[in-house]
């Protein structure tokens, strides 16, 4: 278990560096260390380079063939061109309303009868939360306002 954890972080890793964003994020964990105030991230969060790392995190992801609501999964996006991915993430983000979620009912524990609800957000909105997710967790170092 600890070595497949090993394994994700360098994969993590690897993929910021690949869309140029670990120096942005070093420095944005930097700054919270400082106890600096931010006002303004939505110029990292709707950055191209976050969008697309931010999809090559959900596709990796076991859960990215799940559909939500509109019965989109991720290689809706998959043949699109990147500029028009991109586009069209920014325009969600500069007013982003999120869908409904899709509720399903799953195991509390391996082999239970108990279960337990289960959201699952559309593709797209679970995109935009991880465009966010990534700049936000560098910015949490400490006692962290925006």
């Amino acid at each position: 278990m600890e070595e497949s954890l090993k394994l994700e972080k360098r994969q993590l890793l690897r993929n910021n560096e690949y869309y140029t964003m670990q120096e942005i994020f070093d420095n944005l964990y930097k700054q919270s260390c400082g106890n600096k105030k931010f006002r303004n991230l939505i110029h990292h969060i709707a950055s191209k380079t976050n969008i697309l790392l931010a999809y090559r995190n959900i596709k990796n992801n076991k859960g990215s063939t799940t559909v939500g609501t509109d019965n989109i999964d991720i290689s809706y996006f998959k043949d699109m061109e990147t500029e028009v991915f991109v586009e069209r993430i920014q325009n969600k983000l500069a007013n982003y309303m999120p869908k409904s979620v899709r509720r399903v009912e799953i195991p509390k524990h391996k082999g239970s009868v108990e279960t337990r609800p289960l959201g699952i957000p559309c593709i797209e909105d679970r995109i935009i939360q991880q465009c966010i997710k990534q700049v936000l967790y560098k910015c949490q170092a400490r006692n962290v306002t925006f």
